[in-house]
Order: C-alpha cells, then structure tokens, then sequence
C-alpha cells in the first residue's frame, strides 16, 4: 500500500541519496516543494518522489550539470518522463537476462 507522506529518512532509503542531497535539491529545483509542518519536518508526497527520481535521472544518467536539470526538467517535461521510463525498463531488462545467463551456466 502506497503511503500518503513520507519522511526525508524513508525517501533517502528508497532512493538511496542522502537526506542533505535531498535538502540541497529542494533549495535548488523549484519543482520540489515537500510539505512541512510546525516544526518544519519535510513530508514528501509521491510526485515529489517523482521529481527527484527525474532529477537523479537528469544528473547521474544523463550527466547534466544542476544547471542543465533545472532547465530539461522545466522545459520538457514529458520527454524526460519518457526517458526515465524507458531506461528503467531497460535497467529490468538487463538484470533478467544477466539472471537468465546466470541460469544458463549452471
């Protein structure tokens, strides 16, 4: 069951970036805005996990400076979700055939 909010401790695990990566991001994508309350606990919502799996993407696959994140993701939104989709499919992909080698060779 998907949760509603999610702490910046839960969102770090599961995306496995550290929570001050997770704080400098929100100051620098204007499209990440996680909900906080009184005390200013962050509370992350699903699209905001969208967000930064987009980012990761931006940066890590495509090797884009923050600069040039920060203007693909404001620009052309759909084509980045369309990439990021499309190379986890095809990171799945590779490790079921790396599985089935593996298989094959015993």
């Amino acid at each position: 069951m998907e949760k509603l909010y999610y702490s910046i401790s839960e969102v770090s695990e599961i995306l496995g970036v550290s929570q001050s990566n997770l704080r400098f991001w929100e100051k620098e994508f204007k499209q990440l805005k996680p909900k906080r309350n009184a005390k200013g606990t962050r509370f992350y919502t699903q699209d905001d996990i969208d967000v930064l799996k987009k980012i990761m993407f931006l940066v890590n696959d495509q090797r884009l400076t923050l600069e040039g994140a920060k203007r693909r993701l404001g620009q052309q939104r759909d084509v980045v979700q369309k990439q990021q989709a499309l190379s986890d499919r095809l990171r799945k992909i590779r490790a079921e055939l790396k599985a089935l080698a593996a298989e094959l060779n015993h």
